[in-house]
């Protein structure tokens, strides 16, 4: 019993996996002869990237995004972009001021380090002055703390 329990377990596990790939149906079409391959598919745009309360450091859905941007960044290798630091409304305007510029460097800083050249990127801190979202709660503050990419 416990032999023909251990065969069954040990049969089970690959023949589902067998049966998924077979019930995970996806055509390939060749292209016509003499007709041109499909183009591969075009790098993601730009996004923003969020920090969290007080901080500079990089998150892992914000290192994720950079190296989108960093990916979009060497597929349009003529392209330049202003990295936009933000914070949200608590603080003195001095101290967002100093915040957002942390931010906006450290994203530079991360995208140098995928590859993309320090030349084509600069960076200004807009701090509290140009929230993206109104509002004095959490969740307009959490979209407010971040960097934001712009193309030149």
């Amino acid at each position: 019993m416990k032999r023909s329990m251990f065969l069954l377990k040990g049969l089970c596990v690959p023949a589902m996996l067998v049966l998924g790939a077979c019930g995970c149906r996806t055509d390939v079409v060749a292209p016509e002869p003499g007709q041109p391959a499909p183009a591969p598919a075009a790098a993601p745009a730009l996004g923003d990237v969020f920090y969290d309360f007080d901080q500079a450091s990089i998150r892992m859905d914000a290192a994720e995004q950079l190296s989108q941007n960093a990916a979009w960044m060497q597929e349009k290798s003529s392209k330049r972009v202003v990295i936009e630091g933000h914070c949200d409304e608590r603080g003195t305007s001095e101290y967002n001021m100093a915040l957002g510029e942390r931010r906006a460097s450290m994203a530079k800083e991360y995208m140098v380090n995928l590859g993309v050249e320090p030349e084509r990127m600069t960076t200004v801190s807009y701090g509290e002055e140009r929230p993206f979202a109104a509002g004095s709660n959490e969740e307009a503050w959490a979209l407010n703390r971040r960097a934001h990419f712009v193309e030149e």
